[in-house]
């Protein structure tokens, strides 16, 4: 049984997940005809997702959606924090509404990080970083300023239980109540979007690794237990009323919007439900989570995600940046950087003859997945490489020389923009400060 941990360090076998965990798989039929696909999608660095054909819809009809994400300030960004970003600035070029949540309030509760000290990590490790990078102006918050966040995070824990917390957490009768409560934070953080305030009821995507899934899970479980009707979409559209109190009403309404969305449709009484011969389960779902906040309720949709590969650390394991020898930091001077590429596992051989003869493997090759994941953009110049490899042509000093030109060019660039930031980070959010 695979054991999912938010705040630990994993590796996955990511084929496994499809089976063990319900996700689906980001293949290029989902992706093929959105907007401009990105090298994320094309290489498959984006491989699974739970519900993202909503999100799609939405894309294609040009209808609100939105994105949130968050950053937990307990270190240094590094590259692998990057392809977050990379995700929310290219789903802000197409339409989507970017939320950010500083998770300071997690931070404190299960790294002992004070919210001061997160404030400023926040600040110059990641916000700098994400308006060098390309984010335009949007809503960056931070959780322990939000009193919407935390006001919902305590309402939505009205239904759930500590069974079902420990069930999805594995906490114990050590773990501290401040970090057992962060999940009901972070589900505010994902369901405050749709709050009317935030821009009311709309398709909600959150990307991220598949280390987050627990608070994926968690927070559609949550959504769901607040709402008034399920949709099931079998052979038929199944509506079904989830409380017992004015249910001629809710199924009246029910049957209304069956009217308008269906070619037929049954009602049953004693079963609290309507049967509707539709195709059209998104839209009959999302009329009903509208008239549920008419009523009182929230209507919350349930949160679709994406999930990510992590990028490797540079000796093979995890990057992390609590083993900064094997990570590249987005504020690491080229001097720094060099050190660490030169001396980055590789997929060559022993000898340079031995390369020459057998080839190489950039499928193992550090240097050649720091290509993959941006360094290189143009598809067709990286799979010269990785042919050139395999056949011996390219030598792994030539890659990591490669990787030298264009790192140097990249954090260069971003050291200045990240500069340049500062000047207009107060129009990301409020009450913003100039740090020492």
């Amino acid at each position: 049984m695979i054991k999912v941990d938010p705040w630990g360090a994993q590796k996955y076998d990511y084929e496994k997940l499809f089976e063990n965990f319900g996700i689906e798989r980001f293949d290029e039929h989902v992706w093929k005809d959105l907007p401009s696909p990105p090298f994320f999608f094309r290489r498959g660095i984006v491989f699974g997702h739970r519900g993202f054909d909503v999100i799609k819809k939405s894309i294609k009809e040009k209808k609100p959606w939105v994105i949130l994400t968050g950053l937990m300030p307990s270190g240094k960004m590094h590259l692998g924090h990057k392809i977050v970003m990379d995700q929310v600035i290219y789903y802000q070029s197409i339409g989507a509404d970017i939320h950010i949540a500083v998770a300071d309030i997690e931070a404190y509760a299960t790294r002992g990080y004070s919210l001061k000290e997160a404030e400023k990590i926040a600040i110059n490790e990641y916000i700098l970083n994400y308006i060098a990078l390309g984010l335009k102006p949007c809503n960056i918050y931070f959780q322990s300023k939000n009193e919407d966040v935390k006001d919902l995070g305590y309402i939505l824990a009205k239904k759930s239980n500590l069974s079902q917390v420990n069930a999805i957490y594995g906490f114990n009768g050590s773990t501290n109540m401040a970090h057992v409560f962060s999940p009901f934070i972070q589900a505010g953080d994902i369901l405050h979007v749709q709050l009317d305030k935030y821009g009311g009821i709309r398709p909600t995507l959150v990307p991220v690794g598949f280390d987050q899934d627990p608070h994926i899970r968690f927070c559609r479980d949550i959504a769901s237990a607040h709402r008034l009707y399920s949709v099931i979409k079998k052979d038929r559209i199944g509506v079904f009323i989830k409380v017992d109190k004015n249910v001629d009403k809710l199924l009246d309404i029910a049957e209304g919007i069956a009217k308008k969305y269906g070619y037929g449709y049954e009602r049953n009484d004693a079963y609290k439900a309507i049967y509707i011969d539709s195709d059209n389960a998104q839209q009959i779902d999302f009329e009903l989570a509208m008239e549920e906040r008419k009523l009182g309720g929230y209507g919350f949709l349930l949160p679709s995600s994406t999930y990510h590969r992590f990028i490797t650390g540079l000796d093979g394991n995890k990057m992390s940046s609590s083993r900064p020898n094997y990570a590249i930091f987005l504020s690491d001077d080229i001097k720094t950087a060099k050190k660490k590429i030169w001396n980055a596992k590789t997929g060559g051989g022993v000898t340079i003859e031995e390369h020459r003869k057998q080839g190489g493997k950039p499928e193992k090759c550090m240097i050649y997945e720091l290509f993959t994941y941006g360094l290189i953009k143009d598809d067709k110049e990286l799979g010269e490489i990785y042919k050139k490899c395999r056949a011996g042509e390219q030598t792994c000093g030539q890659c990591k020389k490669l990787a030298l030109d264009l790192m140097e060019e990249f954090l260069d660039n971003l050291k200045e923009k990240r500069e340049e930031a500062r000047d207009v980070v107060k129009e990301y959010y409020h009450g913003y400060k100039n740090k020492d």
